[in-house]
C-alpha cells in the first residue's frame, strides 16, 4: 500500500457525507455532502455516490487515484458480531444487512453506500467503522436488560449503545489535553447534538453508556424523549388506542425538546427563555435535570472521575448548558470557571477552574478522523 489518504464515507437514508483525509500531513484535501437522495436527478445511492466521485476527479482526486489508501465506511449497528473496525468483504455485507432488524433506519442506507462504494473500485480496501463498538467493552451486568434471558438472547435485546466513534476520539482527546494516555484516565463524555449520549469511561475503555438497544434510550434530546417507563408505550396502545407506529413516531420525532416545547434547537430556545417563556424554560430545565442525573449516576460507577468532557453541536457551543449541567457539583469536586466557559473556540479546552478536583473540557469531536484513523490502522497492518 503506497496511498496515505482515506476516504470517509457516510451514507444515511437521504444523503451522502464525505471527506477525505490525508493520514501523513493531516489535511483534508475534500469534503461535502450529496443531499434529497431519490429526489431531481439524484435518484438513489448509485448516482449520489457517482456525483462523489465526479466531485473528487473534478479536483483531481478521483477514486482511482494513487494516493487512495482505503474506503471508510461509517456503519451505525453492528450488534455482537462486529466489536472493531472490519475489513468489508462479501460476507461481512452478509453479516451487517442481518442487523437491519436492529437498525432499520440507517443500515440499509449504510450497506447500500458499501455496495456502490465498492462496485466504484473493487479492488481498494474498504472498512467498516460501527457505531456501537467502543461500547462493545460494556460488562454484562451494565450491557444487559433485567428480562428473561432466552427471550433477550433470541431477539438481541440488549443495551448497544450509539455515537461510539465520537465517545472514542473525546475520550482520548480528552486524555491528551491533560497530558496523560487514554489508559490514565477516566472520563465522562457528554456528547449533545440533537441526538445525545453519555458515556463512562475507565482507563480508556468504556464501561457504561446511555442510549441502549435503539438510540432512543438515555438522555432528552431535539426530538426523542430518552428514558420513559416502557409501561407508557402500554398504555397510550390500550388507552389512548394508538397503533406501534404511531407510539414509534411519537417517542423518536415529536418528543424531547420538540415535544416539551415545540423547538429542538438549543439556540432558540436560550432565545425563548430571555424572553420569559415558561414551555421553554421547562423544556430546559428537563433537560439539564436528565443530564445531571447521568453525571450523578457515571460517577458513582466510575468511581473517581478526572474528566467530563462536552462535545457536539450542543456541547461545544452552548455555555449556559454546560453552566446549568455542572452547577452546583462542588461536593463531586467540580467547578466551572465563567468565563472560561463563555469564550468560544473551535480547539479543545478547559473551562474547569484551577481549584476544581475534576477536569471539566469542552472537545470538539472529530468523527471523520476516527474513522478514517482506524481504517488506516487497519489497512496497514
Amino acid at each position: 500500500m503506497n496511498g496515505s489518504r482515506v476516504l470517509v464515507l457516510n451514507s444515511g437514508s437521504s444523503s451522502v457525507k464525505y471527506q477525505l483525509l490525508d493520514m501523513a500531513d493531516g489535511s483534508r484535501p475534500a469534503s461535502g455532502i450529496v443531499e434529497r437522495i431519490g429526489e431531481g436527478p439524484v435518484t438513489d445511492h448509485a448516482a449520489a455516490l457517482k456525483q462523489v466521485a465526479d466531485e473528487l476527479a473534478a479536483r483531481g482526486l478521483g477514486l482511482d487515484s494513487p494516493e487512495l489508501a482505503a474506503v471508510g465506511h461509517r456503519v451505525v449497528h453492528g450488534g455482537t458480531r462486529f466489536t472493531e473496525p472490519t475489513l468489508i468483504t462479501d460476507e461481512v455485507v452478509g453479516e451487517i444487512e442481518k442487523l437491519i432488524p436492529l437498525a432499520p433506519l440507517h443500515n440499509p442506507a449504510n450497506v447500500t453506500g458499501i455496495k456502490v462504494a465498492r462496485s466504484l473500485r473493487p479492488d481498494l480496501p474498504q472498512v467498516a467503522v460501527f457505531d456501537t463498538a467502543f461500547h462493545a467493552t460494556i460488562p454484562e451486568a451494565a450491557a444487559r436488560y433485567a428480562i428473561d434471558v432466552e427471550t433477550a438472547d433470541r431477539w438481541g435485546v440488549r443495551r448497544y449503545g450509539f455515537h461510539g466513534t465520537s465517545h472514542a476520539y473525546v475520550s482520548r482527546a480528552t486524555a491528551a489535553l491533560l497530558g496523560k494516555e487514554p489508559a490514565e484516565v477516566n472520563t465522562i463524555v457528554l456528547h449533545l447534538g440533537n441526538g445525545a449520549s453519555a458515556s463512562a469511561v475507565r482507563d480508556g475503555r468504556c464501561v457504561e453508556t446511555s442510549m441502549g438497544l435503539t438510540p432512543l434510550e438515555g438522555l432528552v434530546m431535539g426530538t426523542r424523549s430518552g428514558d420513559i417507563d416502557p409501561a407508557a408505550i402500554f398504555h397510550l396502545s390500550r388507552v389512548g388506542g394508538m397503533s406501534t407506529d404511531e407510539i414509534d413516531t411519537l417517542l423518536n420525532k415529536r418528543s424531547g425538546l420538540a415535544g416539551l416545547c415545540g423547538d429542538n434547537d438549543m439556540r432558540e430556545i436560550g432565545r425563548r427563555m430571555a424572553e420569559g417563556d415558561p414551555a421553554a424554560q421547562l423544556a430546559f430545565d428537563i433537560y439539564i435535570h436528565r443530564l445531571r442525573k447521568y453525571v450523578g449516576a457515571y460517577t458513582a460507577v466510575l468511581g473517581r472521575v478526572d474528566a467530563i468532557a462536552f462535545t457536539a453541536g450542543v456541547g461545544e457551543n452552548s455555555a449556559a448548558v454546560r453552566e446549568a449541567a455542572m452547577r452546583g457539583l462542588t461536593a463531586f469536586g467540580i467547578e466551572l470557571d465563567t468565563v472560561r466557559n463563555a469564550l468560544r473556540s473551535a480547539t479543545a479546552r478547559l473551562i474547569s477552574a484551577q481549584s476544581s478536583r475534576v477536569a471539566v473540557a469542552v472537545v470538539p469531536t472529530d468523527e471523520e478522523l476516527e474513522i478514517a484513523s482506524q481504517t488506516f490502522a487497519l489497512v496497514s497492518a
